[in-house]
């Protein structure tokens, strides 16, 4: 069991989400985000402030044994904030971390990253990039600074990238690219217990029967998702009606960001 855990975006929806069943994987949470919010108990200890200021980042980084990386903008939006939340302050994390002696990082990278990919092809850790928007190019970043890091330093680093974590799929896309609460947590139990890590590109989804991701090879690491988003086929069947199967969005891996225009001032 860690000692510290920092989550940061630790309030966004991921961060609510996964932060009440974290207590099994440490004793105690740092949890950040810029600006004030509740927590749920006296395990857990916030920290507000900004991914790019990189003193408060070498204070935040600062006695933690881990790191679930959230934070930052998580939709799609013009290359000046995105550069700023999460270009800047990726390389802000990694440096943060070197000077706090090298935590084990769980990066959450995102399927945007390979977005622009057909539904029909079949990807791996090997597949190439294809980012669907800035937000997807600035994991591509994030992913190449957690790469370098381990090159030249050391760092371990889990690249995931998530898919769709809700409590279940919202629409029918999501019968591909859903990835169960209980899977997340499991793989981040996995990611901080695993004798040696890596830097190892890990795709975030359940074990759905039409998923378009293959984790066979990080699957030495001995993480096996269990959930299936098929068993909610039958309700997003009777309650939302099927895409058109001639929709950019339903004809690419990034659904509405591949559909999207470009997000220019």
């Amino acid at each position: 069991m860690l000692e510290k855990l920092l989550i940061t975006g630790a309030a966004g929806a991921l961060g609510k989400m996964i932060r009440p069943r974290l207590q099994k994987i440490a004793k105690s949470l740092r949890v950040s985000d810029l600006h004030e919010f509740a927590l749920n108990g006296d395990h857990e200890e916030l920290m507000i402030g900004d991914l790019v200021d990189t003193e408060f980042m070498n204070r935040l980084l600062q006695d933690c044994d881990g790191v679930v990386h959230l934070g930052g903008i998580s939709i799609e939006q013009p290359f000046e904030p995105i550069l700023q939340a999460n270009v800047i302050g990726i390389h802000n994390l990694y440096q943060a971390a070197k000077k706090a002696g090298q935590p084990r990082i769980l990066f959450a990278s995102s399927n945007h990253a390979i977005g622009y990919h057909s539904v029909s092809e079949r990807l791996d850790a090997l597949s190439p990039i294809m980012p669907d928007g800035f937000y997807g190019v600035s994991k591509v970043f994030g992913e190449a600074m957690a790469s370098m890091y381990f090159n030249k330093e050391g760092q371990e680093t889990a690249i995931v990238r998530i898919g769709s974590c809700f409590p279940e799929p919202k629409d029918h896309r999501m019968l591909s690219t859903w990835f169960s609460p209980d899977d997340f947590i499991s793989l981040i139990e996995m990611v901080f217990k695993v004798e040696t890590l890596g830097c190892p590109i890990i795709y975030g989804a359940s074990n759905n029967d039409e998923g378009w991701w293959d984790n066979s090879k990080t699957e030495s690491l001995g993480w096996r998702p269990k959930d299936n988003a098929e068993e909610f086929r039958a309700k997003l069947d009777a309650t939302i009606p099927k895409p058109a199967p001639d929709d950019i969005a339903t004809l690419h891996q990034g659904g509405s960001f591949a559909a999207a225009p470009l997000m220019t001032k």
